[in-house]
């Protein structure tokens, strides 16, 4: 099958080589034209801008999307709107608001044009173990696309799956988003606990690697952990300020929107806020309050 694939960052450049490598021949498009000579050197259809690439696909024609979400998808879908035709499909494999996806959806449905959206979870490590799939769209189109998907999953019949109507891939790969942001802080306060008990003198690297094998807590996210530590079990390189880029937040607004209780997720996310924090205000405010209560001592800013 000819695929088109819009978007040649990390995520998208190893996708498209995990397509070629099933088979698959991929017309590439990017607002970097060295990105699209570099695909196109490994054996990628290149393309001068998207209506060229829409050119180069055979009817019915499949476009995957891996751009930013918000205004980049948004202004990249409009652009696909113009130049597609009936019984086309277009694919948004990034991490737009389930929202979003449900109002394009219908839009694109007015010509006939079918929208799939493909939550997509696997990182840089999605080329060589496969990327997790969440699949949200109508049957026949998902259908379409099905050989696509199981090239690009772990294996044709694992790691992926159709999880309803359009919108639904991007709502359950936001909650998947939530989950990670718990489970990453439950991580990191854990060790942060050991590594406070100087006495003992823990090696944090070789815990990691304990709990790895056949602990109840190991993981794909502990195996990064031990990674991360065996360079640098410091982390002296690492400053202390995460970000977040968004579905955490559409995660709690959502539960709230449910009224589903989310205490985890949500704490997880504060943290990240707490993160970013120079001489909080608020930690300040504390301090002053429990001397003022309590007459505890005030460490003075330097």
């Amino acid at each position: 099958m000819r695929i088109g694939m819009v978007g040649l960052g990390k995520m998208g450049a190893n996708m498209t080589r995990r397509l070629m490598q099933g088979g698959h021949e991929v017309v590439v498009s990017d607002l970097n034209d060295d990105a699209v000579a570099s695909m196109a050197a490994e054996g990628a259809v290149s393309s001068e801008n998207i209506s060229d690439l829409v050119k180069k696909l055979e009817m019915p024609r499949v476009v995957w999307v891996m751009v930013p979400a918000g205004d980049p998808t948004e202004k990249t879908l409009d652009g696909l709107k113009m130049l597609l035709s009936a019984g086309d499909i277009i694919i948004d494999g990034g991490n737009s608001n389930y929202k979003d996806t449900q109002r394009r959806g219908e839009s694109f449905k007015e010509q006939g044009i079918h929208l799939i959206d493909v939550g997509t979870s696997g990182g840089v490590w999605g080329l060589a173990e496969g990327y997790s799939m969440m699949v949200g769209g109508e049957q026949a189109a998902v259908e379409h696309i099905t050989p696509i998907i199981e090239t690009l999953a772990p294996g044709a019949d694992k790691g992926w799956g159709h999880v309803g109507p359009t919108g639904s891939g991007h709502f359950v790969k936001m909650v998947h988003n939530g989950i990670e942001y718990g489970l990453m802080q439950a991580y990191a306060e854990g060790f942060e606990i050991m590594r406070s008990k100087e006495s003992l003198e823990l090696d944090m690297h070789q815990i990691a690697e304990i709990w790895r094998h056949g602990s109840v807590v190991r993981s794909w996210l502990l195996d990064l952990a031990a990674n991360a530590l065996a360079e640098d079990v410091n982390l002296s390189e690492v400053k202390g300020w995460v970000a977040d880029s968004g579905e955490g937040r559409w995660t709690i607004a959502e539960a709230i929107a449910l009224d589903v209780p989310a205490p985890v997720i949500t704490a997880a996310l504060y943290a990240r806020f707490v993160s970013r924090q120079d001489g909080s205000y608020a930690a300040k405010l504390l301090s002053a309050l429990r001397n003022q209560f309590g007459g505890h001592a005030i460490k003075k800013s330097e």
